[in-house]
């Protein structure tokens, strides 16, 4: 038996359809039913599989075999793992979602590091901030904020915090005034982010430990456009200090409450925690915790400047994974 068809009837399985599975595998519809047509043969089993017009379906045999052989799977690649050098070239291919985030340049720097040091491996980056499913859409990594994980099925590890603080315009400001308590921020028109499964930011932290409920008049699922919408006068943006470090300095913003400290908001790199993780994936995974959290500590973005080296905050994070539940807002 092959693994590499063991691994095509686990994306059938975890896709739920023949087409969906051959796309992400790149390969004809007629190669892949081919392909489950002779494991079948080879196991003896006369269907892995209901087949319907739109969906497949595992048959009872097709389920025991899909949990034994998942076991199968995740102790050959463990046996790879551990008698695999640190630095030994790397096959395969890796599936990444990215959460459309102004750090996208650092993460995009460092999976191309990665890539230099395995030429053999090939990547495929998909910029969503949809919520997926990751192992329905065969997704080995995801890097996400936290927001974003409606789902208790990942494992995620903080990677790089950002200084999040209130800016508004000097025409706002004049035309509003300056809110100078966190109570007052919720009078006035702040940009919301929506992610595009509905959920929207509307319950922001100022600080450490001050939550505040916003509204406005303005929706976007970009952090550029909502700095747009303050820098026009119309109304107030939660944004990284690194993205408006520059409008600051030159007067074209200004930071509200300048008297409490920003909130370290955080970036996650998150893989599936119900699914075995591939070769390629554990060596990238342990590669970005040591390029963008070394011993431990995310890397602070605001820190980096315009200069983009990795520092160390000062702020340390718990050594067991993190898992989250998303706290739904109205």
């Amino acid at each position: 038996m092959k693994t590499e068809d063991l691994a095509l009837f686990h994306r059938i399985a975890e896709t739920g359809s023949l087409i969906e599975a051959a796309d992400l595998l790149n390969l004809p519809k007629s190669t892949v039913s081919r392909r489950l047509q002779a494991l079948e043969d080879e196991l003896n089993i006369k269907q892995l599989f209901h087949r319907q017009s739109r969906s497949m379906t595992l048959t009872s045999a097709g389920s025991h075999f899909y949990q034994r052989s998942q076991n199968i799977l995740a102790q050959l690649d463990e046996t790879l793992f551990e008698m695999t050098n640190d630095d030994a070239e790397i096959r395969g291919h890796l599936r990444i979602q990215m959460f459309p985030i102004h750090s996208m340049n650092v993460l995009m720097q460092a999976i191309f590091r990665f890539m230099d040091l395995h030429p053999k491996l090939t990547v495929e980056v998909i910029s969503s901030a949809e919520s997926v499913d990751m192992v329905k859409n065969n997704l080995d990594v995801a890097f996400v904020v936290e927001p974003a994980l409606d789902t208790l099925d990942l494992v995620v590890r903080p990677i790089f915090t950002t200084d999040l603080c209130f800016y508004a315009s000097p025409t706002y400001l004049a035309k509003y005034g300056t809110p100078n308590t966190t109570k007052e921020i919720e009078s006035h028109n702040v940009s919301l982010f929506r992610l595009s499964n509905g959920k929207i930011f509307n319950e922001l932290w100022i600080g450490a430990e001050q939550e505040v409920r916003v509204r406005g008049n303005f929706c976007s699922n970009s952090v550029e456009v909502a700095v747009e919408f303050a820098l026009q006068g119309r109304g107030i943006v939660y944004a990284p200090a690194e993205v408006v470090a520059d409008l600051v300095a030159s007067g074209q913003l200004i930071t509200l409450l300048p008297d409490i400290p920003p909130h370290p908001g955080e970036c996650y790199l998150a893989y599936p925690s119900r699914r075995y993780v591939s070769l390629a994936s554990r060596r990238f995974i342990d590669f970005i915790i040591q390029e963008l959290a070394p011993n431990g500590v995310p890397t602070n973005l605001n820190a980096l400047g315009v200069r983009r080296v990795c520092k160390a905050s000062e702020e340390s994070y718990p050594a067991d994974d993190v898992r989250f539940r998303f706290k739904s807002v109205t």
